[in-house]
């Protein structure tokens, strides 16, 4: 397969677009660069003589961590996701597909512009009121759209996701050193680990998670996925996507705004502003495992928090969970 990544030569990338008619021979790359820090897949951005665009390829790993095997078919649900979402109300907010390649499993996707993810706001510790009503309103049209019949079950990227979140966080012995995290933390992650009914009220929320669902959902949907440029707002990296329930996606985001602001009662802005049906107790359950596998699991965050925080942060979230 050919992988492309940002020392790949210009001629033999220039090859490889040309071939694939994605540019004329008119057009010549004149650079490449890293729109950004990917957790997932190889993302580039690249500029011709008359345009600008971004590249993505799937890896059998995830890009930042290496050692953490993963589907190479996730691009494959990315661009499904995107084709089944898209609509009049919806294209404001998603990336338009230029060229999907199965067999090096690249994508070619419109250039948004220089966006910035909303990860600040886990150091501003603050939302914007409009920023997030334009989210849950993205949201409630994506959970609406009616779904094709053959649009894939994405299990295996479950099943990456379901170990890294409803298991590898409440394992006594995991293999992680929260230590090197933040000194302390180790040993505050312990009593969750050791209780027995948070963890099996977490499993049966990770086999709800694994089960078959009647709604699509995003499956990331947390300030990593929420871009901004100026006034523009947009929705990406839907790898995980699949049919599942409403209520994950509203769970990550309240988690994500509770751990940025500490302030739980988002879940109730959340849920009030949201289109559709949703458990509020499912919904809450979810957030809590979030915040616990956001603090005490691999996929950390940029939160700078004291221990202190952070405890503090862990007994709302078992609380969630136990609700």
């Amino acid at each position: 397969m050919f992988n492309i990544d940002s020392d790949t030569p210009i001629p033999q990338l220039q090859n490889y677009l040309l071939e694939k008619e994605w540019i004329t021979q008119e057009e010549h790359i004149q650079s490449t660069e890293k729109p950004g820090e990917g957790n997932m897949n190889v993302v580039l951005r690249i500029r011709t003589n008359t345009r600008s665009f971004i590249l993505k390829q799937s890896r059998p790993y995830v890009q930042k961590y290496q050692q953490i095997a993963a589907p190479l078919e996730r691009i494959e649900v990315e661009r499904d996701f995107y084709e089944t979402v898209k609509s009049s109300a919806l294209n404001a907010h998603i990336p338009k597909i230029l060229g999907y390649d199965a067999e090096t499993f690249v994508m070619i996707l419109e250039d948004l512009g220089h966006c910035e993810d909303m990860t600040l706001m886990y150091t501003k510790k603050s939302f914007s009121k409009k920023a997030l009503e334009k989210l849950v309103f993205i949201l409630g049209l994506i959970h609406k759209k009616k779904v094709p019949a053959d649009f894939p079950k994405n299990l295996e990227m479950r099943y990456l996701n379901h170990q890294h979140i409803f298991v590898l966080p409440f394992l006594e012995d995991n293999g992680f050193q929260l230590d090197d995290v933040q000194p302390g933390l180790q040993e505050l992650s312990m009593s969750y680990k050791k209780d027995v009914g948070l963890k099996t009220l977490v499993g049966r929320i990770g086999e709800l998670y694994l089960s078959e669902g009647h709604t699509l959902i995003h499956g990331d949907y947390y300030p990593g996925s929420w871009m901004t440029e100026g006034n523009n707002l947009y929705v990406i990296d839907p790898e995980f996507g699949f049919v599942g329930f409403a209520e994950f996606d509203l769970g990550v985001m309240v988690a994500h705004l509770i751990l940025a602001t500490h302030k739980p009662d988002y879940m109730d802005t959340i849920l009030e502003k949201y289109e559709g049906k949703a458990d509020r107790r499912l919904v809450s359950q979810v957030a809590g495992i979030e915040i616990m596998r956001r603090l005490i699991g691999l996929a950390q965050l940029p939160l700078v928090r004291s221990i202190e925080e952070k405890e503090y942060l862990l007994q709302m979230a078992h609380k969630m969970i136990l609700v």
